[in-house]
This record gives structure tokens, sequence and C-alpha cells, in this order.
């Protein structure tokens, strides 16, 4: 620690990314990527801004990208905020629309890990409610929680990493019965097997979506991602955007974005593609005896019975394959598994199979 640093640097915890090797040659199946590249329209795209214009400031508030996406979704361009990355736009959200008068928020213990940085980063009190017993989301404390007592509930859906979905059905009830509480959906994952909650959006003021082009539309790599709600609430990260940074969407990122919902024939091809690999690993996996929670997003949460998940791991590094463990308990005997190309799939089980076959406990 450096004398210059601040007693509140120095309590930070920063969120921990999935493994980035820098040497080797590594099949990464830790960071819930596509195996896929993006769209060619969008390579296109992204070429072409990359020839001219790039000595100019981009659009300040992306709004070509935002009335690309509202008509997709079938919202107004008010109604959608676009952020570097859904990392930004849930920052945004922490810092802009979770109370700051003593109020807490809720989300489950088993969730994606930038939710207690993000609270303890701007100083808001939240309680980590518990899962049901098979690892999905119980919503019945979040149905029990206080107004006076509570002002935000967030959530991912499907949920990281345990990828269990809820229901659309599920989601509105929460709306319904918490009107007076923020839910947000965080939605990184919901192209691969759930419902949107964008549909909810025009009937429940309470109601912020989150998602990202990272995951469904192979472009992890330009960093974008998006809120969606009510004009009011997206008014309110604007305002903190342009107090933070007031350009963060640059001019080649806007344009990959743009054809990135352009081209629905690939997007719908890519993700299919993902799914069906994700059913033959589920299969195989669990014929190696190694348990699989219900999926609807593009990696799988397995356990073995008799084997240890970091020894796993470690095997699997050897060969060159990477895969999440998270230490955490009660999910410490978990390994989470991005779906990879069919031949990536198909390797991974040839692995598993010499680890069980050896026994290594």
């Amino acid at each position: 620690m450096n004398q210059f640093w601040s007693d509140f640097v120095k309590e930070l915890k920063p969120y921990v990314p999935g493994e980035q090797p820098k040497e080797g040659e590594f099949v990464k199946l830790n960071s819930n990527e596509s195996p896929y590249p993006p769209s060619p329209k969008a390579v296109a795209a992204m070429d072409k801004a990359l020839a001219k214009g790039l000595e100019l400031y981009p659009e300040a508030e992306a709004t070509p990208v935002r009335e690309t996406v509202a008509k997709y979704y079938g919202l107004t361009p008010d109604q959608v905020f676009v952020g570097n990355g859904s990392d930004e736009s849930l920052a945004h959200l922490f810092n802009g629309l979770f109370c700051h008068n003593g109020k807490k928020i809720l989300f489950p213990t088993i969730t994606y890990s930038f939710y207690p940085v993000y609270a303890k980063l701007y100083s808001i009190p939240y309680t980590e409610v518990p899962l049901a017993d098979d690892f999905s989301i119980d919503i019945t404390p979040y149905l029990a929680a206080s107004p006076d007592e509570v002002c935000g509930i967030i959530f991912a859906n499907p949920n990281a990493p345990t990828s269990i979905a809820l229901s659309l059905e599920t989601i509105e009830r929460l709306l319904k019965e918490q009107p007076n509480i923020l839910i947000v959906v965080d939605e990184a994952y919901v192209d691969f097997g759930t419902q949107t909650a964008i549909s909810l959006i025009q009937r429940y003021p309470n109601l912020m979506v989150i998602q990202t082009l990272s995951k469904s539309r192979s472009l992890a790599g330009i960093r974008v991602g998006f809120a969606f709600a009510q004009a009011e609430l997206i008014q309110a990260l604007t305002r903190v955007k342009n107090s933070f940074n007031s350009y963060p969407i640059d001019r080649v990122a806007q344009a990959g974005a743009i054809a990135a919902f352009e081209d629905e024939e690939y997007f719908n091809k890519t993700r299919h593609m993902i799914m069906a690999s994700r059913e033959y690993l589920i299969k195989e996996v669990r014929g190696l005896g190694f348990n699989v929670l219900p999926s609807a997003a593009n990696f799988i949460f397995m356990s073995h019975p008799k084997l240890d998940a970091t020894k796993i791991a470690s095997e699997l590094r050897e060969r060159k394959l990477l895969v999440r463990h998270f230490k955490q308990v009660p999910i410490d005997q978990f390994l989470r598994v991005t779906i990879g190309t069919q031949e990536n799939c198909e390797n991974l089980v040839k692995a598993l199979s010499e680890i069980v076959s050896k026994g290594i406990i």
C-alpha cells in the first residue's frame, strides 16, 4: 500500500475477473465469452468507422445506438441508456438510483460478484439473500421486504454463476407486489434460454433491465452495455454519466453495436449453435457422473460427487482448458464452464473422461 492511498482505497476489495492468460494457447472456457466472432456486418461497420472521423468526439448520448436498440425492443430512445459495458451501466445505477438514505439493497448470496463491490464502493448497505436449496433464486424474502428498509433489489437472470433462470411471471409478481422498491434484472445471458423482462417496462415504473453485447452478440471487446427503463429512471443514469464521462462510447463501438443489432440472422445462428453445444455438453458430463444445474445461459455449473473441483480445474489447465472455480461456500465444489465451439466441448468431454478415469480425489 502506498502512503498516498486513502483509507477508502485501502479497504476496497475489487472485482476479480476470470483468468486472462498472457502466454500459451489456452481454450478459454472461464469468462463466458462467445466462441464465435462478431457479425461480419458489425466488423465491416467498425472498419468503416476506423477509416474516417476518429479525430472527432463521438455522439455524446450514443443517439443512433439508442434509436436502433429502442426500435428493436419496441421502446423509445429515452428509455435506453448506453454504457461502456453493462458494468458501467450498473455502476451508474448503484450510484444514481439505489438510495443513499440509510435504506439497503438486496441481492442473492450467490450471484454476479460485482454487486457487493459496487455497493461497498458507493457506501450502500446491503443484505445477501440465500438461494433455495436447489440454487435457484427464492423470491419469498424479496416479496416480504419492507420498502421502509429496502430501496432496491438486483439479481442476474439467468443467475450467474448458477445458470438458473426465473420465469417472466415470477419477475412480474415481484414487480407487482413491491411497487415502491426498484427491481433491477441483469440480463447478460438472457438470449440463451429465457425471456427478457424488457416487455414489462411500460407497465412497471420500478423496473430496470441491464443487458450487454459481450455474450450473445460476440462483442466483449468493444464494451457496450445497456440499461432499459422508463424515461425518468434513464435520466438519472444520464445525469451521473455526464458528471463522470460525457463520451463513454467511442465511434467504432457505436458503429459495431448498431450493425450487430441489425444482423438478426447471424445473432440467431450463433446463439443457437451455443445452445445446441450446451445441451450436448450437459448430456455428456452427466454421463461422466457430474451433477449439472439446469442452464439457460452460455455456461453450465457442475460438480462431481467424488472429485475435488480445485483438482479438476488444475488438471484441465494442464490440458490448456480454462474453467472458472469459485472458492465461495457453498459452491466451492462447482465449476462454471463456458460453452465453446462444438469442437471445444468435445475436447473438454475427452479431457474430463480422462480425469474421471484417473479417479483424482
